[in-house]
């Protein structure tokens, strides 16, 4: 495995970054995760877009151009040679000092991780479908740490993460601070009802995933009926069907929420259309590397 850190590729046991940099200390940083699928990287220029609004919006500055910050996750993917990929792009504020302020920092590191294979959960989940469940963490209030900033701190979604764990559950639904169905630890979520697609707003305290956005736009283009629409745990309880999207979990359905059966107890007719929808647009969709 090859690791890019500011520019140079080094082992994975040669790669380290500085235990004073802010990434670190403070989880002061942004990431995305990316996706290649048969040598194209997928939805590239608009994980870029995201990673510099995220940037934008914490005042951190990108010590690459948009430009030269996508040739270098290409020349990773070429230099890992995979034909299929996860990408983890961080960027952190930097080297500085023990205290808060960033204005001691150095400029920020660029590191660029590509692992083969990322299984966020087994392959039989995606047959057989989730059991999730809805946990007393609450998803953080856009007037505290805007959930649309994809930080490095991702304390608030790992909490919610070892409270499904300890229900023995797969996934967890995270709530707004106003009891709404916000998303999960790391995916969107979607319900089903009577045909009709439903998807929480991003304004509700979740990320605008790139995938979901994938799932939006193929809904229009199959002239399936689509809503950004706020959603309460009752709703999802009597929905006819229930799917998570993410980079990493790409489409997967769900199949019990809170002991509760959501329609036949098993992946549903359109969410099996759209898993197959969402991997051909994989198929040809992206930045050839």
């Amino acid at each position: 495995m090859k690791i890019y850190i500011n520019g140079k590729f080094y082992d994975k046991d040669n790669a380290k970054v500085s235990v004073f940099d802010h990434g670190l200390l403070y989880g002061d940083g942004v990431f995305e995760g990316i996706r290649s699928y048969n040598c194209r990287v997928f939805k590239l220029n608009e994980h870029i877009d995201r990673l510099f609004e995220s940037a934008h919006s914490i005042m951190l500055k990108i010590p690459l151009t948009k430009e030269q910050l996508i040739k270098a996750v290409l020349s990773t993917l070429k230099a890992n040679k995979l034909d299929n990929a996860y990408i983890r792009l961080v960027v952190t504020r930097g080297i500085g000092d023990l205290g808060l302020d960033p204005r001691k920092c150095d400029q920020g590191s660029v590191i660029i991780i590509i692992a083969d294979k990322m299984a966020l959960y087994p392959e039989k989940l995606y047959r057989q479908g989730l059991v999730i469940v809805t946990v007393p963490t609450v998803r953080n209030l856009p007037e505290a740490l805007n959930p649309q900033i994809k930080s490095l701190n991702y304390l608030n979604n790992i909490l919610a993460k070892i409270e499904a764990a300890n229900a023995g559950c797969d996934e967890a639904i995270m709530l707004d601070s106003l009891g709404y169905v916000a998303e999960c630890t790391g995916d969107n979520i979607f319900v089903v009802k009577n045909g009709h697609l439903y998807t929480p707003p991003q304004c509700m305290g979740t990320l605008r995933g790139i995938t979901r956005d994938s799932i939006l736009e193929i809904a229009r283009k199959n002239k399936i009926s689509a809503h950004e629409h706020v959603i309460t745990r009752h709703e999802v309880y009597i929905s006819d069907e229930c799917f998570l999207t993410g980079t990493a979990a790409e489409v997967i359905p769900v199949v019990k929420v809170d002991g509760r059966v959501i329609g036949q107890g098993k992946p549903g007719k359109l969410t099996l259309s759209l898993m197959k929808k969402f991997k051909e647009l994989t198929a040809k969709d992206g930045v050839k590397y």
